[in-house]
């Protein structure tokens, strides 16, 4: 059940409005950056050291990702972090992996290999204890099987999850063992490729529903969360 792909290159280096999201989603997580607070691009251009071309980029996504907002004639402020939110992205992902999964497995579509490269470039990931690294890994093995769903409206969806900033902000808030993020991903993998659907489904839902962090798993089991309170 493998489909012909070439391995895809290590990651490149951030983008500067790449560099400037990531930092300002530490600082808004973090609490340093307050609820309320403006954020004014000329100063965070100086604070990173580049032009305000960039910093209105980084500030656009923010935006999308529920960060942000932008007040007409009041500039950018932050928003109250909200975990709910990432909470409940985690379940509409699962619903998302779980049909895209059905979908390439029972196509014969699945990328096994490039996956299983994915998987060994999340262990040199967690190695070097490189976050961001892998949170563009982990990204780039599920998209992988999204995009073997060959379903343009899934794959659209998934995709205005923004994935990558969302798994990096889980990252920033759970501070997960990365050697653990990779074993959990060898175990995924392991199902996918042992060919029984059912299995794999409910593995794939079950793998996101752990990172919703609800108080109950997808069976309706209590669960302790992980997320600071």
């Amino acid at each position: 059940m493998v489909v012909n792909e070439t391995t895809e290159a290590r990651p490149p280096k951030p983008t500067l409005s790449e560099s400037i999201r990531d930092g300002l989603v530490e600082l808004i997580v973090s609490g340093e950056l307050k609820a309320g607070e403006r954020l004014i691009e000329t100063k965070i251009a100086a604070d990173f050291g580049t032009s305000q071309a960039p910093v209105r980029e980084a500030l656009r996504e923010l935006e999308g990702l529920g960060l942000v907002e932008s007040r007409p004639r009041r500039g950018r402020h932050v928003l109250p972090f909200v975990e709910q939110t990432i909470r409940e992205a985690y379940v509409v992902r699962a619903a998302l992996e779980e049909t895209a999964t059905r979908l390439a497995m029972l196509n014969d579509r699945l990328p096994l290999d490039a996956m299983r490269a994915d998987v060994e470039d999340m262990h040199r990931c967690a190695a070097a204890a490189d976050l961001r690294a892998m949170g563009l890994a982990s990204a780039r093995f599920h998209r992988r099987v999204v995009v073997a769903s060959d379903n343009f409206l899934l794959q659209r969806a998934w995709e205005g999850l923004q994935i990558e900033s969302r798994t990096a902000i889980t990252l920033v808030l759970t501070n997960p063992a990365l050697s653990q993020v990779a074993l959990e991903h060898v175990s995924l993998l392991e199902v996918l490729a042992a060919g029984d659907v059912e299995a794999a489904c409910l593995h794939t839902r079950a793998h996101q529903w752990a990172y919703a962090d609800l108080p109950h798993d997808m069976h309706g089991a209590a669960r302790t969360l992980r997320f600071p309170t």
